[in-house]
């Protein structure tokens, strides 16, 4: 095959992440955004040591398996990727995404392990917690959209007002902001999306935070400084917004109030971010509404989430991963037992004080000061007064930490763990370790060393966090080779 060519075949299979296996008279190459048993049309865009990788320009064919998508979004939109398959189908598919990474770094490995298949999501739709929408335009010089990037496009914006992996109540709010600002640019006032390549415009961002446990809903308009044009200059104080502007984002806040939702918004929030990167972040954040915070609950503990604070995307679904942790480290700690527990890159220390009852101490150690400052707060919220939580890098920490694991639980980012970091983290050499994933190439990338160093897999279990989405999450049990089943 060479670059440029047209080619036809069958997906055979995909691979994570989202990687289908074309076979063609030509040869095999990957292709993205496609579902095992389709007959797809691709352009080869790139050819490296006999490896082809192609574009995806036409399903000529459909799969047997797909029954047709709820979301007339979807294909348009680069959110989801299996909506058109049966929910059973999708899990079968992560499944076997998962099994077949850990059977390549495990196929050496001389002890038994368990694979447990994967664990659903308690609901399919409506189940996210936390959206980020953007605004744009769906084609050059069009309409304002709010919404998602359009599927391989960075620039291109799908108002996603239908969007089938949230609820009724940010489909309504997003909405409202859509048609709020279309009809102010209707009504001539130049207010104009950011653009990207440009860096000039003001709309940025629209964020949304739902809580499924207590309904509470935190809402962040995310705009530029860049008023000029269409606003006053009436400035007397640097931080003081101008008079039109304030009106403008006032008017905002009256037409949220007055929404009929569901769940119940308790803060509305102005944040400027001046950013050149296309990233939601905070140069100055103003409560418009209410307070800048809502709470939520899992397996009994409550926790306070601020507008960047790390949750789980999907509540239901994190009790499921977080109850599987429990029952996978319950034989190895017990309160009798004083273990100290290292829980590395803890977020808003959610495990950690999960697991800090059945604990001596758990110490957390996360590198976003913010997150941890909302850690502290919820353990004390939560009356848990055996996590000590500590910002930094896990690199760099670990050297500092005096009190040494008796286990230790990773849930690192995509990415995975620094070969230095996971270095340390093996010469502690504690018995059991618990690592949960978000992607498991990373994870299969870094099992393989365990295994060089002394540790095997003992059990492991896909969860599936993310339905519809390529996305999945896998917990793995390890044990030292030579340490004792359990104590």
């Amino acid at each position: 095959m060479k670059k440029g060519q047209i080619v036809e075949g069958i997906i055979q299979r995909v691979d994570f992440p989202n990687k289908g296996i074309v076979e063609t008279e030509e040869g095999v190459c990957i292709v993205k955004n496609a579902l095992p048993g389709q007959k797809v049309r691709c352009a080869i865009n790139k050819v490296r040591k006999g490896k082809a990788e192609g574009r995806l320009l036409d399903v000529l064919e459909p799969s047997s398996a797909e029954c047709g998508s709820p979301c007339p979004h979807f294909g348009i939109c680069g959110g989801c990727t299996y909506l058109s398959l049966p929910y059973e189908e999708q899990l079968r598919i992560k499944e076997g995404q998962v099994k077949k990474l850990l059977d390549s770094v495990l196929v050496h490995q001389q002890e038994v392990w368990q694979f447990e298949g994967i664990k659903p999501s308690p609901v399919c739709f409506g189940y996210r917690n936390k959206m980020e929408f953007s605004f744009g335009d769906e084609i050059k010089d069009g309409p304002l959209a709010l919404g998602m990037h359009k599927r391989g496009s960075f620039y291109d914006i799908v108002s996603v007002t239908d969007c089938q992996i949230v609820d009724d109540d940010y489909r309504s709010i997003l909405r409202c902001i859509r048609d709020y600002f279309t009809s102010l640019q209707e009504q001539g006032m130049d207010i104009r999306f950011y653009h990207r390549l440009r860096h000039t415009g003001y709309l940025r961002h629209l964020l949304v935070r739902k809580a499924a446990k207590t309904g509470e809903i935190l809402i962040a308009l995310v705009t530029t400084t860049q008023t000029a044009g269409w606003a006053e200059t009436e400035r007397t104080e640097p931080d003081k917004v101008c008079a039109k502007e304030d009106m403008i984002i006032n008017g905002m806040v009256k037409k949220l109030l007055a929404l009929p939702l569901s769940g119940r918004i308790v803060g509305i929030l102005h944040t400027r971010n001046d950013a050149v990167a296309d990233v939601v972040r905070s140069d100055e954040t103003r409560i418009l509404y209410g307070q800048d915070f809502f709470y939520e609950e899992l397996l009994g503990l409550k926790f306070k989430i601020s507008q960047f604070s790390f949750f789980q995307t999907n509540s239901l679904g994190a009790e499921v991963l977080y109850e599987t942790a429990r029952e996978y480290i319950a034989d190895y700690i017990c309160s009798e037992t004083d273990k100290i527990v290292y829980d590395l890159y803890s977020g808003t220390g959610t495990i950690a004080q999960l697991m800090a009852p059945v604990a001596k101490k758990v110490i957390g150690v996360e590198i976003v000061e913010e997150a941890v400052e909302a850690a502290r707060k919820n353990a004390e919220l939560n009356s848990l007064h055996n996590c000590e939580f500590i910002a930094g890098d896990v690199l760099k920490v670990l050297d500092g930490i005096e009190e040494k694991p008796d286990f230790i639980i990773l849930d690192p980012p995509r990415d995975g763990i620094h070969p230095k970091a996971l270095d340390k983290i093996i010469r502690y050499g504690v018995e059991h370790i618990l690592y949960i994933s978000c992607k498991p190439t990373s994870l299969a990338r870094d099992l393989d060393v365990f295994l060089a160093r002394g540790y095997e897999v003992k059990r492991a279990v896909a969860v599936d966090q993310f339905p519809w989405t390529a996305n999945v999450e896998t917990v793995v049990l390890l044990q030292r080779r030579g340490a004792d089943p359990v104590h």
